[in-house]
């Protein structure tokens, strides 16, 4: 190797700047060129999808219907419905009740201390022994005196004794008898001292008096318990209350006004208020004969025929009055109206849409329409109530498009 290539190798390079290789560049390119394409797009996309407003539609008002002649307002009530208490006061050791809770007529309820009962009954059956006992001693007795009597009186006859003799064993007999006729009167009013106590003890366990569910749980164990009010408020006067579900009926206030309307047994068609799309068949059960003078209302009662768990006590509850058909049925009231801004509704007569808004995109929905109500438009089929339409849609909407609801839509 010459000198000269030695020194090339010697030679220290004094540029900083490291080489690049070509590859990263490109792969920054692409990235960079990604980055415009998504932010492109977002643009477009914003551009793309209309913005519209929405309002829920609104259940009309009621107007009778063909088949129904009046309606009115009530609550679910139970005919058979108890607080269960107790017989007797005393302190609760045990309650077996919850809300919500089935039993069955004569299920224990609860238990109260049953000490001093326990106690009683023991004192009554010794009693009742003790008077056994008596009265097997006295027939003894008796059956000696029976024989005392009978020997004096053939040494009498045969004037072998005085009468004097005959005479005190007459009134040892007699006495006697007086103490056995005393001794069982004694064990009858001991049996029935036992039954008190059985009673007593028994008084002591709480039963229902009729199947049904337990709605309200009063009571807990160690509180005082007892039939009447008493205590300053810390006495409970009941364990719990319980409601025949089987006896569940309607109770109206119809306006005295419209009371000519109804009658025994016509039918009716009642809408829980937690339920709006539900129809309950039911029947007038009677017409309670007495008014509200402060509300110029007669009490109905309403049976219902169709039973069902979700229908509880004290339940809001709107009652159609139908009218008979000739057939026997009823004629049940039309489909509940609707009402949305008159600019929801595109086209008019058979050709009458509207824009449905649901997760995110809209359904064209046709619909038959009633009567424009101020700036609002009836809708007798095709749209319930609840549902969310497009307010004035763009011309351009169509069914399944993708929309984007504006802020501050009702």
């Amino acid at each position: 190797m010459q000198t000269s290539d030695l020194l090339k190798e010697l030679r220290i390079d004094r540029d900083p700047r490291p080489r690049r290789p070509r590859g990263r560049r490109l792969v920054i390119a692409g990235l960079a060129l990604l980055a415009l394409a998504a932010g492109a797009w977002l643009v477009w996309a914003r551009v793309a999808v209309p913005t519209v407003r929405t309002v829920a539609a609104r259940a009309a008002a009621p107007a009778g219907g063909a088949g129904s002649v009046l309606d009115a307002s009530g609550y679910v009530t139970a005919r058979r419905q108890a607080t269960v208490s107790a017989k007797i006061t005393g302190k609760v050791t045990e309650v077996l009740i919850e809300e919500g809770q089935r039993v069955e007529a004569g299920e224990v309820l609860a238990r109260l201390d049953d000490t001093e009962a326990r106690a009683e009954l023991a004192l009554a059956r010794a009693q009742l022994a003790a008077a056994r006992s008596q009265e097997g001693e006295i027939r003894a007795l008796l059956a000696q005196a029976e024989r005392d009597y009978a020997r004096q009186q053939q040494l009498h006859a045969r004037e072998l004794v005085a009468a004097q003799a005959l005479d005190a064993a007459v009134a040892q007999r007699d006495t006697l008898r007086a103490r056995l006729a005393n001794n069982v009167e004694q064990v009858r009013v001991a049996v029935e001292s036992v039954r008190v106590a059985e009673v007593q003890l028994d008084n002591t366990v709480i039963r229902a008096p009729f199947s049904g569910v337990v709605v309200a749980k009063s009571a807990q164990p160690g509180e005082m318990i007892s039939p009447i009010s008493a205590g300053g408020g810390f006495t409970r006067t009941g364990i719990g209350t319980i409601v025949d579900m089987d006896s569940l009926e309607i109770q109206v206030d119809v306006n005295e006004a419209f009371i000519n309307r109804v009658t025994a047994g016509q039918p009716v068609e009642a809408t829980l208020n937690a339920y709006p799309d539900w129809k309950i068949p039911g029947s007038v059960i009677a017409i309670i004969p007495t008014a509200d003078r402060s509300k110029a209302t007669v009490k109905v009662r309403i049976a219902i025929e169709a039973r069902d768990a979700r229908i509880v006590p004290d339940m809001g509850a709107r009652v159609a009055f139908l009218t008979a058909r000739s057939d026997g049925g009823a004629t049940p009231p039309p489909p509940p109206a609707v009402l949305v801004p008159a600019d929801a509704v595109r086209g008019e007569g058979a050709d009458a849409v509207v824009f449905v808004h649901a997760s995110g995109r809209v359904a064209r929905r046709a619909v038959s329409l009633g009567q424009a109500i101020g700036a609002e438009r009836e809708i007798v089929q095709g749209l319930r109530a609840g549902e969310r339409v497009v307010v004035a849609p763009p011309p351009s909407l169509d069914d399944g498009d993708p929309v984007r609801v504006a802020e501050g839509s009702p």
